[in-house]
């Protein structure tokens, strides 16, 4: 039985808590704040609940996995699932609107005829075939395994297999997601219907790899899920499964560094100078908090894959209103910018900027738990904004005004919106920070091929013998199931030893 010291107390590194615990070995995890989740928190005021971090889960079969493995009660029985159905609703710039069903071809492409004219629906649903040929030829090395020693071969091979465009007496294919959009979607809506998904993980989509394409594979294939009460309530089921598994759970208590012996890591110094000895360590913090804690020393090897550096934040607005939810409304709206192009230079242009009409997702869940009474609604609003490297009161100030704009932009999904509107609290990439440790509150993408390497996350390994990375920032990245893979990995890593190839 190995001693296993766990930093931070998010999903990922509960995840791996969870699968090593049940493996026999004696884990302790170690976090700063006063709860766990890392970015999956809950604000309450009134009566009313909110999630501040993700609100929906998508691919909830990596949680199905873990419970299964670390206990005899499955998911099921320690979270109500709910489908989401329509699986989003689109207001597009030019005032038309889509229903999309949940994980139905074709249901999508029929909604997508009648909504956007013939011919749009075929368009989406050849797009959706070749992204599933890029999922398929990246699921494993991107989500399954640990990452290749070789991992050039991913940064260097598009895995979407683009249609051939002629242009200007040349054959092209696409590189790039907004491409993919403008040589094979055509239309402006199923572009912003295409881009969407990629900037909701604050990706730029004339940056953005043609690979993006899995992400809205990935949500039509497995679905759109949600957490009757609140996503917080999957960390609550994670965090009662690790204490189920005898995980130590110590919180207020802030490792100051890494210690190693003979080039191996060895244990952690607390912030009171206490010191705990471990047979490995797991680091679930974000890059820069993980190179203060080995103090100087490089943790990632020559060759490897750099941390990310320079992602996106979001802005979570909470409001609470008056009056019921009217039957039948849609649990997602997206509400797509009115320009595009202004938005992503605003957003990724040198400067950086908040555009004052961006795309805003509006969530509106049908659930009794987060309301003081049936006469009551509760409604979150997410955007993409930059990351807030100096958290100074001149860009909070920035961000309550920026709030004003997603207000606005959400009257188009909610009428009459400001006369309910009871009390409103912003969520800024600052608090996003204070409960990640992430610099500036910037969120990870999930891992991506091609572009060569930039949207990879390092390896779970690291230089520094026994200690390994969990979470958004290692590999397989950002987003809930990638969370929860990363703990599959690690855990596989220690248990097995370094000839593990991940799960089959």
């Amino acid at each position: 039985m190995a001693r296993i010291a766990v930093i931070g107390a998010g999903m990922g590194a509960m995840a791996a808590a969870a699968r090593l615990a049940v493996a026999g070995h004696r884990v302790a995890v170690y976090e700063r704040t006063e709860t766990y989740g890392g970015a999956v928190r809950r604000f309450e005021r009134d009566g009313f609940g909110f999630d501040t971090g993700p609100g929906l889960l998508p691919l909830p079969a990596v949680y199905r996995d873990l419970f299964l493995k670390t206990g005899k009660e499955p998911l099921e029985a320690c979270v109500e699932l709910v489908q989401v159905d329509p699986s989003a609703r689109h207001v597009f710039a030019d005032g038309t609107e889509v229903f999309l069903p949940n994980a139905s071809r074709a249901g999508v492409v029929a909604a997508l005829d009648e909504a956007l004219g013939a011919g749009t629906g075929d368009r989406w649903g050849d797009f959706l075939v070749r992204a599933r040929e890029a999922w398929d030829r990246t699921r494993r090395p991107l989500l399954e395994e640990p990452l290749w020693p070789n991992w050039q071969v991913l940064a260097e091979r598009e895995p979407y297999p683009a249609v051939p465009h002629k242009r200007l007496l040349r054959t092209r294919r696409a590189g790039t997601l907004a491409e993919v959009g403008a040589w094979e979607l055509r239309d402006p809506r199923l572009i912003a219907l295409l881009e969407s998904h990629a900037l909701a993980y604050g990706l730029d989509p004339r940056e953005a790899p043609a690979s993006a394409a899995v992400l809205p594979y990935m949500e039509h294939a497995f679905g759109t899920w949600y957490v009757r009460g609140g996503i917080r309530e999957l960390a609550r089921a994670v965090y009662e499964r690790c204490l189920a598994r005898k995980v130590e759970f110590h919180f207020g208590v802030e490792v100051a560094g890494i210690l190693e012996k003979d080039g191996r890591a060895a244990g952690v110094e607390l912030a009171d100078g206490a010191v705990v000895d471990a047979d490995f360590v797991v680091s679930g913090v974000a890059p820069g908090v993980l190179d203060r804690l080995v103090r100087g020393t490089a943790v990632r090897g020559e060759a490897g894959v750099a941390p990310q550096r320079g992602a996106a934040s979001r802005l979570t607005v909470l409001l609470a209103l008056r009056g019921g939810r009217p039957e039948g409304t849609a649990h997602r709206t997206v509400v797509h910018a009115e320009s595009r192009e202004t938005e992503l230079d605003a957003l990724f242009g040198a400067a950086g900027g908040l555009p004052t009409r961006p795309t805003v997702t509006v969530l509106r869940p049908d659930d009794p738990a987060l309301v003081p009474d049936s006469g009551h609604e509760a409604i979150t609003l997410t955007s993409t904004v930059p990351a807030q490297p100096d958290g100074d009161r001149a860009e909070s100030e920035t961000f309550d005004q920026h709030a004003a704009h997603l207000i606005t932009v959400a009257e188009r999904a909610v009428p009459g919106l400001r006369d309910r509107l009871l009390w409103h609290e912003v969520r800024t990439p600052a608090d996003i920070g204070e409960a990640t440790g992430a610099e500036g509150g910037a969120v990870p993408a999930p891992a991506l091929a091609a572009v060569g390497g930039r949207l990879l996350h390092p390896s779970n390994t690291t230089a520094i013998s026994g200690l390994f990375t969990v979470g958004g920032w290692s590999h397989p990245g950002g987003g809930l199931p990638h969370a929860g893979m990363s703990g599959a990995l690690v855990a596989g890593l220690i248990v097995e030893g370094p000839e593990f190839r991940g799960s089959q």
